[in-house]
């Protein structure tokens, strides 16, 4: 079944820490208008953040590089975040995806990936090494009553 795109956006920006907060308030600003529920667009705003974080901490380490962010919305009420950096890319996703393990040191929790699949619906990431990381996730939000339909 095909989903009618209704909306969609293009993001870049250097990863600086300080773009985090801005990612995760543009992306959720542009959720808005399927009129989420705050618990909703509180997950969706954390999933993000842990998605920059990883871009800004892991995939471009000690220098600075481009995040691109694609955002679509669907007819269904689904939102499609596509986080994608030119860093240096993952060697084994699957360890990577693994609760605890972090290449980030003893700073770092590891559970960004967990953190990002409890949050949202469906989480795939992909990668090459030395070309780059990219994280899509999808979040379905639930379809809210208006006022008359709830009697």
């Amino acid at each position: 079944m095909n989903k009618k795109v209704i909306n969609e956006m293009e993001l870049s920006f250097p990863s600086c820490s300080s773009n985090e907060a801005f990612a995760r308030a543009a992306v959720a600003s542009f959720a808005a208008q399927l009129d989420p529920t705050l618990e909703e667009i509180c997950d969706l705003k954390t999933a993000v953040s842990e998605a920059v974080t990883n871009c800004i901490i892991h995939g471009y380490k000690d220098t600075i590089g481009m995040v691109y962010i694609v955002v679509k919305l669907f007819e269904n009420r689904e939102i499609l975040v596509k986080i994608r950096d030119k860093g240096c890319g993952i060697e084994n996703v699957q360890k990577a995806m693994e609760p605890l393990f972090t290449t980030g040191g003893e700073e770092r929790a590891g559970l960004g990936f967990a953190v990002m699949q409890s949050f949202t619906d469906r989480l795939t990431v992909t990668s090459k090494v030395g070309k780059g990381t990219t994280v899509t996730m999808r979040k379905y939000f639930s379809r809210r009553l208006t006022v008359n339909e709830q009697g």
